[in-house]
């Protein structure tokens, strides 16, 4: 969120991946405004909403950017290599050009086991990248050995489509195992690589909710899982966590509630 900020834009919300939300705020921007064709204005999503797990309605956004004139800009950072036939992504997921998305960004430190992150897009943007960027050409640039690890790690994911076959079975195992958890309820998609958890009914009170978490999470990491609890409130104050298996090097989703004897026996 801080790019945003920074950028000085005007910022306006809608609702959580809630496309009728999206479609009366594009609306309000566009109408009666003159210098709405003039502006440079852009939707913001997440592939794979970071706090919930949910995937965006790609066919959707595309549509309502190509109503009302907008670009759109996708953050596929929990989405690059987990969704689609491949792993390309959102896009591949949906079959939406990938032309019809203005600007893909991405951080690295997930499928790719790396740091630093991507930005891409048509010629034209790249070229503005590239002249507007060149002062932190030495200051802030990826060190090699870390593109090489993310070339490396893109060049297995190509090698290796099993991979991507794997992990959306790992996905289905998962699924099933947290189904039936009494009080609790899966709050994310059934294809998203993040799997969140959430209180099928809430105290009323976001403090005891979040107590309540972190008892759960004490409980199991005594089980050598590594539990964290999510401060966002979803649905009515309700609370979701998300877990992560204690001995990776690595938070990636693929492992999310996998034992630690399971990994290694």
């Amino acid at each position: 969120m801080a790019f945003i900020y920074l950028s000085r834009s005007t910022i306006v919300y809608f609702k959580h991946n809630d496309m009728e939300s999206l479609r009366n705020t594009l609306e309000k921007i566009t109408v009666g405004n003159k210098r709405a064709k003039e502006l440079r204005r852009y939707i913001i999503v997440e592939a794979v909403y970071q706090n919930s797990g949910q995937i965006a309605p790609l066919n959707e956004i595309i549509r309502l950017k190509e109503k009302y004139l907008f670009r759109v800009l996708l953050d596929e950072s929990n989405s690059f290599g987990a969704l689609g036939r491949s792993g390309r992504g959102l896009t591949e997921y949906h079959g939406v050009p990938i032309e019809k998305v203005d600007i893909v960004t991405a951080a690295m430190g997930h499928a790719l086991a790396t740091e630093g992150g991507f930005c891409t897009g048509s010629s034209r943007v790249i070229d503005h990248q590239r002249l507007s960027s060149s002062g932190y050409v030495f200051s802030a640039s990826l060190p090699p050995y870390l593109a090489c690890a993310a070339i490396t790690a893109i060049n297995v994911l190509e090698d290796n489509p099993a991979l991507i076959t794997k992990l959306k079975e790992n996905i289905s195992v998962l699924w099933k195992g947290l189904s039936n958890i009494q009080g609790l309820s899966i709050a994310s998609n059934p294809e998203s690589p993040i799997v969140f958890l959430k209180l099928e009914m809430s105290t009323d009170s976001a403090k005891d909710d979040l107590k309540l978490l972190e008892a759960i999470a004490d409980h199991c990491i005594e089980g050598r899982f590594c539990v964290c609890s999510n401060l966002k409130e979803i649905d009515n104050r309700q609370m979701s966590f998300a877990l992560w298996e204690s001995d990776c090097s690595y938070r990636l989703p693929i492992q999310i509630l996998i034992c630690s004897r399971h990994v290694n026996p």
